[in-house]
């Protein structure tokens, strides 16, 4: 990057910490530290929500995503709207009125204290090992551009977001989420505009379009039903609502985020901002990296998008086997430029038999280059087993490190930065107002004093900081961090909305029978989901319904299951 990019860059995030820490000076008490008071309008609310589930992962891999898998991934998110109404209705209204600090607060009053941790327990292993996949992505960027190993990245980006949220608690989260969202949108019109720019003379939004849908990449709908399909409309709509449902209705991070509303009406607003804003946001986000797809038909692409794995192999013993296959990857790459601007002639007659003949062609020409790339990534495993052969993650990184002008690079990577300090900062908040509040004040020192409290929260902050760096070292292993941090929660996510719901709705189970419930469904989906027994976004649903059967049956074998376990 140049001057003016790292100035860009220190500046923005530099006034983004010094904002959030001065908006939440005087946060001296639990109350103020962990619910900020509950005094924030609907407009925070909604932004500091939609802040907290656009980490780094949606502007760095959903780009990648996109580009390797088209317009899919959107269906993901169909089943919002729907969970924002219910959570309105339902969730919103009993967690403002019973005044708690933690979503589980209510299950130990509906249920019993054994319920309540268990609940709080799966939500803190699911959000500690998520927020370590949000702290890699940034650490990636650091990496791929200062070209040092990616440990002292993490470490330096997790150090960051510790000290201003040990510092300001839930207030400095919810500001600096402000300023943050004001920022991300901005950017992310003008890298959409940029990218479209950069496309060829004479080809038109409309061309754009139409050649990324000939390559498959306008696959914004599926309307097959299909099980074992991760992204179409069924799985989207039915699974995705469960998902969305037990993300915002029993996450401890997004149920944080909307207690601190100054009213059941400011955080039901917020809730339906999200629902309104989010799937067009994601979409655009989605589109962008179609931009990116259309653009590297024109302009040749890196063989591997991740520079540091290329630069290893090149050092090593396999580096003139590597750079042959490199020279044969650019002549495979003219190859394919060149059909592809046959393509783009044949869509301007009009005439849809030369437009299905230089569709055939590009793709054979595609598959040439993805052979090749395939063969440089076999000589980069070659040269280190250990290689970490998917660059899905890297593609957006290097189209604005490369191709971007001045400043700009700067901003888009500030962009980057803020999404993953405001998501983990949210996070971090979270994992600490429950471990303090469900677990330390109501079960190991349930009378100490408020200085105490204040203690212990920004003690629990700390070390789940620490945790959550340690898991985003390993994250590396995981893929593409979009699905990644998805795959995670829905082996979690199901489970928990199931023991919401039968609270909620089912009075004549009590605790002992929603708890076996509970322990069994997630035996059950932990299985499921190891096996690939069907596409991940379905667990949630099945977790949901399986806690509301399985309780519903210990309920029926007599006295809320205790005459059949109370041995076990």
């Amino acid at each position: 990057m140049s001057l003016i990019d790292w100035i860009v860059l220190a500046v923005t995030i530099l006034t983004i910490v010094l904002y959030g820490t001065w908006k939440s000076r005087g946060s001296q008490n639990i109350n103020s530290y962990l619910l900020g008071d509950q005094s924030l309008p609907w407009y925070h609310v909604g932004l500091s929500v939609m802040a907290t589930q656009a980490s780094a992962i949606t502007f760095l891999s959903a780009p990648g995503q996109a580009y390797s898998d088209g317009m899919r991934f959107v269906q993901f998110y169909f089943g919002l709207p729907l969970a924002m109404i219910v959570l309105c209705i339902t969730f919103v209204p009993i967690f403002h009125k019973l005044k708690v600090f933690t979503a589980y607060e209510y299950l130990e009053q509906r249920f019993d204290l054994k319920t309540r941790a268990l609940t709080a327990f799966l939500f803190l292993i699911q959000r500690g090992l998520s927020t370590g996949i949000t702290i890699y992505a940034p650490s990636i960027i650091l990496s791929a551009i200062l070209h040092i190993n990616i440990t002292y990245t993490t470490l330096f980006i997790g150090g960051i977001v510790i000290c201003y949220t040990v510092y300001g608690g839930t207030k400095a989260v919810s500001y600096t989420q402000l300023l943050q969202m004001s920022i991300i949108f901005g950017g992310l019109f003008v890298a959409g505009f940029m990218v479209f720019n950069l496309l060829p003379a004479g080809t038109s939004f409309g061309h754009t379009l139409r050649l990324a849908g000939k390559l498959g990449r306008m696959n914004v709908i599926d309307w097959k039903f299909d099980i074992n399909n991760r992204y179409n409309i069924w799985s989207g709509i039915i699974g995705g609502f469960f998902l969305q449902l037990s993300y915002f209705g029993t996450d401890q991070s997004q149920v944080g985020r909307y207690l601190t509303g100054s009213s059941i009406g400011q955080s039901r607003l917020g809730l339906i901002m999200n629902g309104l804003v989010k799937i067009p946001m994601q979409f655009l986000i989605l589109l962008i990296g179609v931009l990116v797809f259309v653009f590297y038909q024109f302009n040749k692409p890196p063989v591997f998008f991740n520079n540091y794995e290329v630069e290893q192999v090149k050092k090593g013993t396999f580096v003139a086997e590597f750079n042959k296959i490199e020279q044969q990857y650019t002549v495979a790459f003219q190859q394919k430029k060149a059909r592809t601007e046959t393509l783009i002639n044949a869509l301007n007659t009009h005439n849809e038999q030369l437009i299905k003949l230089a569709q055939a062609d590009l793709k054979l020409a595609e598959t040439a280059v993805g052979n090749t790339r395939n063969q440089a990534i076999a000589v980069m495993k070659k040269n280190d087993p250990k290689t970490d052969v998917n660059d899905t993650n890297y593609v957006f990184l290097t189209f604005v490190t490369q191709y971007l002008p001045k400043g700009l690079i700067g901003l888009l990577i500030a962009i980057i930065f803020l999404a993953s300090m405001g998501s983990m900062a949210s996070a971090l908040n979270s994992l600490a107002s429950t471990t303090v509040v469900d677990i330390y004040k109501r079960m190991i020192n349930p009378n100490a004093s408020a200085e105490n409290y204040m203690m212990a929260s920004r003690t629990a902050t700390v070390v789940w900081g620490l945790v959550c760096i340690g898991m985003a070292l390993y994250a590396s292993h995981l893929g593409n961090l979009l699905e990644a941090v998805n795959q995670l929660g829905s082996y979690i996510y199901g489970t928990i909305l199931g023991v919401f719901v039968v609270a909620f709705y089912v009075k004549r189970v009590q605790g002992h029978a929603v708890f076996i419930a509970a322990i069994i469904t997630e035996v059950i989906i932990c299985i499921c989901g190891y096996y690939q027994v069907v596409a991940y976004l379905w667990l949630n649903a099945i977790g949901c319904f399986l806690v509301i059967g399985i309780a519903l049956l210990v309920s029926l074998l007599g006295n809320n299951g205790r005459k059949v376990f109370s041995k076990t």
